[in-house]
Formats: C-alpha cells, sequence, structure tokens
C-alpha cells in the first residue's frame, strides 16, 4: 500500500485478521439478486485492466492507497499473467470492476469500484462464478466491510490465513481467467 505523506513508497500491510470469501459459503443477497435480474451487465475478463487499476485509484475516504508506482506494478503483473480484472460493461461504458492476483489456487481481491448502482455487486457475483470455474480455492480480500459480509467473507486469523495461504500457492499455478 502507498503510506500517507510517502506516495512513491510502497509498504507491507498484513491484515490481521484478514477477510477472505470461501467459495462454498459465497452468496448473492436477495436484494442484489433482485438488482442484477433487473438491471444486465456484460462481464469481460481483462479486457480494460489498466482502466480497471486507474478508476480503482481515484479517491477513498482513507486516502489514496494506489499510488503510481503500484499502479505501474499492478501493470506489469498484469501483462507477466499474474493480474486479472473482472469488469462490468453497460454498453460501450465500464461501469463497475475489480481486479487482483492469481497465484496457485490464490485470488487476492485488490479493489474494486462502480460508476452505476449494482455494478459492483455484478463484478463480485461474476468474479465467485468465474474464480470457482477456474479452481480457485482461496478468495483474499483483505479487509472486511458490511458490504462484502453480505456476500460471505469472513475474517480469519493470521495464522489460519498464512495456513490457507500456504494450501493455495502450492498449487503452483498462475490461472489465467480470459
Amino acid at each position: 500500500m502507498a503510506r500517507d505523506g510517502a506516495p512513491d513508497e510502497v509498504a507491507f500491510y498484513e491484515a490481521d485478521p484478514r477477510a477472505i470469501v470461501p467459495l462454498e459459503g459465497f452468496r448473492v443477497p436477495r436484494s442484489v439478486r433482485r438488482a442484477l435480474a433487473r438491471r444486465s451487465f456484460e462481464v469481460r475478463v481483462s479486457s480494460a485492466f489498466d482502466e480497471v487499476v486507474r478508476l480503482c485509484a481515484g479517491d477513498r475516504d482513507g486516502g489514496v492507497w494506489l499510488s503510481p508506482p503500484l499502479i505501474c506494478a499492478y501493470g506489469e503483473l498484469h501483462r507477466a499473467g499474474f493480474a486479472q480484472s473482472v469488469e462490468c460493461w453497460s454498453g460501450r461504458r465500464l461501469v463497475g470492476g475489480l481486479f487482483g492476483v492469481a497465484l496457485g489456487s490464490l485470488f487476492t481481491s485488490e479493489s474494486m469500484f462502480h460508476r452505476e448502482p449494482d455494478a459492483g455487486n455484478a463484478a463480485l457475483v461474476a468474479a465467485h462464478g468465474i474464480l470457482t470455474e477456474h479452481g480457485v480455492t482461496l478468495w483474499d480480500l483483505q479487509m472486511a466491510s458490511a458490504h462484502v459480509t453480505r456476500f460471505g467473507a469472513r475474517e480469519v486469523s493470521a495464522e489460519e490465513y498464512r495456513r490457507l495461504l500456504a494450501e493455495a500457492l502450492a498449487d503452483g499455478r498462475a490461472p489465467r481467467f480470459a
């Protein structure tokens, strides 16, 4: 993460507890299901990765965590095949999405955004399907929020997270979702 007051530095943070989404425990809240039934988005994978990252880097209540060096690093990870985005489109406009890093059977959701109501929720629902299809076993969100807990996210201790992480990384692959 970028450090406040030092946007060109990248600091390492380890959340304890750590938020994960058990893929088998993922649920779509009824209100989200109804909203998505009324509105459809075209889902694409990594067709506008750099744009997703830029939109995720917008102003946040807690400051800007996606500094220019981090944006560049995520772009390089994408070009190397390790970072992917799940995007929701309305016509020709990118309206929601998330991005993350895939290693072994781990996917870390780094950030998400939405420009239209329900587009972020649609990205989460689409990501779940894509991650399940590609054999991801650990979906890491880093930090829990009231929003993601509605979808089944839960917190685990740092010790439990490290155990799950070791299992997911033992797979040794970097899944490409496109």
